[in-house]
């Protein structure tokens, strides 16, 4: 059984169909990623799974699971976390504020425990601080701990999006898009995060991507999308050269 598994999804919005028909598989512990020219419905597809979105028809099961009616709210809750194309951080909150709002899933406490800040809530706030100051030393984060993230450039708010994403600690992680707006360098160093949340982390990676540098670099399996459909899937090097993927990114 696939680790996660969409089957014949769709969502149509009026007349037109977002994505049409999706199904693929992702192996537990795999880099897959979703590659597709502006408008192919990438984007559309993770909030699909992340639940911002009600599919029309079809079905996505995760871990033998159907999820495809589970409250958003809910999904942290399975074991999936996310980062988004456009960065959603708070700006007027520190890097380790922001990631403590990772942490949010793994809150036992009650609303009065809270108020009256009980031991249960103390020993509770201990171990989220301390899960975070842990990904902030696997991001090498530590110099920005207490930084406002308005005042932080571009490239380290990406990677605090990351962390705080890590922080609700996902066994899937799906990211969107994380090399827009990065440069060469930057680039280079967020391949190299991807590789480590994999490879020493152990967790299973579904990203949408443009840079196929990174794509090639970092990715077990390749699928494309064009309006909402599948056009090839298999390796980063089978799916590039496709014929339709050419057409499609280059024109016909």
């Amino acid at each position: 059984m696939s680790y996660l598994a969409l089957q014949n999804v769709s969502i149509q919005f009026g007349g037109l169909k977002a994505v049409d028909g999706v199904s693929f598989a992702v192996e537990k512990g795999q880099i897959f990623t979703i590659i597709g020219p502006n408008g192919a419905g990438k984007t559309t597809l993770f909030n699909l799974i992340s639940r911002l979105y009600a599919a029309s028809s079809g079905k996505i099961v995760f871990k033998g699971e159907d999820i495809t009616q589970v409250p958003a709210q809910q999904i942290a809750a399975r074991g999936i976390a996310r980062t988004f194309q456009n960065i959603e951080l708070f700006d007027n909150a520190s890097t380790l504020q922001n990631l403590l709002v990772g942490r949010h899933r793994h809150s036992n406490t009650r609303f009065f425990e809270d108020l009256f800040f009980l031991p249960r809530v103390r020993r509770e706030e201990v171990e989220h601080r301390r899960a975070a100051e842990e990904v902030m030393e696997f991001l090498r984060l530590q110099r920005y701990r207490d930084s406002l993230i308005g005042g932080l450039p571009y490239g380290v708010r990406k990677v605090v999006e990351v962390g705080r994403a890590l922080c609700v600690g996902p066994e899937l992680l799906l990211l969107d898009e994380p090399s827009s707006g990065l440069n060469v360098d930057e680039t280079d160093r967020m391949a190299d995060w991807i590789l480590e949340i994999n490879r020493r982390l152990g967790i299973t990676i579904l990203m949408v991507e443009h840079d196929m540098s990174l794509v090639s670099r970092v990715s077990d399996r390749v699928v494309a999308l064009n309006y909402g459909r599948i056009m090839a899937e298999g390796s980063a090097q089978e799916v590039q050269s496709h014929p339709d993927v050419v057409a499609a990114y280059l024109g016909a």
